[in-house]
């Protein structure tokens, strides 16, 4: 069983998004770790770039603070087997945009993710209609597929027929960012995907308390938090402590719901 599936055998997962290289390269791979060792079940590790289109505010600030500090697709690679090498052992998700591996290379950039030990790839900007050549080079490391509230229902058949690992389901339209409150629809726009497939569905875009995250976390299968994370760790005296608390926060909240 790969990590992916053995990731889901508990659900509701807990997964954080978290941009290496935020606010140094050295603190982002302690927190990754903090947050693998305290609760989190799969990480979204963040590749920065320049233009990250589906990215909010605060994911946006937190990129191009790394870019500025210096973190490149190399870098993040080496970070990742870095963290192998200090005993984290669930899933950790590449998620980035295309540019940066077509200019890194795409089969190197697949191969040096292999080993360093990536479990997949979550690439906003790479529609499946044009994921093709990607996929076929990634081979067995899943290339997650994103489906939103607006996706037409031929195109949530056609995505949902052929996932692999996880489907991200975004819970919102726009970008990310936590909101206020989870939407009334959720339930039927996963009740929607599922009848399509049998791989988990994990919701993201828009949960920023442990209390949405157990609201969801009835529903789905895993719970994707991404700017709540970023912002209370990076804007923290002490980041780790603070990852540590926070999946801790997030991880009871989701014992609830299960």
């Amino acid at each position: 069983m790969n990590r992916i599936e053995n990731a889901f055998k508990n659900k509701p997962i807990f997964m954080p998004y978290f941009p290496l290289g935020y606010p140094d390269l050295s603190t982002s791979i302690d927190v990754i770790e903090a947050l693998a060792k305290n609760g989190a079940d799969l990480i979204e590790v963040g590749l920065s770039f320049s233009d990250p289109l589906a990215d909010g505010p605060v994911i946006q600030q937190a990129t191009q603070i790394a870019l500025e500090k210096g973190i490149t697709v190399k870098k993040s690679l080496e970070a990742v087997k870095e963290l192998r090498k200090r005993g984290v052992t669930i899933p950790l998700i590449l998620m980035g945009y295309y540019n940066p591996m077509l200019a890194y290379a795409l089969e190197k950039f697949i191969d040096d993710a292999r080993e360093a030990g990536a479990d997949g790839f979550i690439i906003p900007d790479l529609p499946m209609e044009e994921a093709e050549e990607f996929t076929l080079v990634a081979g067995d490391m899943p290339l997650i597929q994103m489906l939103a509230p607006t996706s037409p229902d031929e195109r949530m058949e056609s995505i949902a027929r052929n996932a692999k690992g996880f489907i991200y389901l975004v819970s919102v339209t726009g970008v990310t960012g936590a909101r206020s409150s989870i939407s009334d629809s959720l339930g039927d726009l996963i009740s929607r995907v599922r009848s399509h497939t049998s791989v988990p569905v994990c919701v993201g875009f828009g949960i920023g308390t442990p209390e949405q995250a157990r609201q969801v976390g009835q529903l789905a299968d895993g719970v994707i938090v991404g700017s709540a994370c970023v912002k209370a760790i990076g804007g923290d005296e002490n980041p780790v402590k603070a990852a540590r608390e926070f999946a801790r926060s997030f991880r009871e909240a989701l014992n609830l719901s299960s």
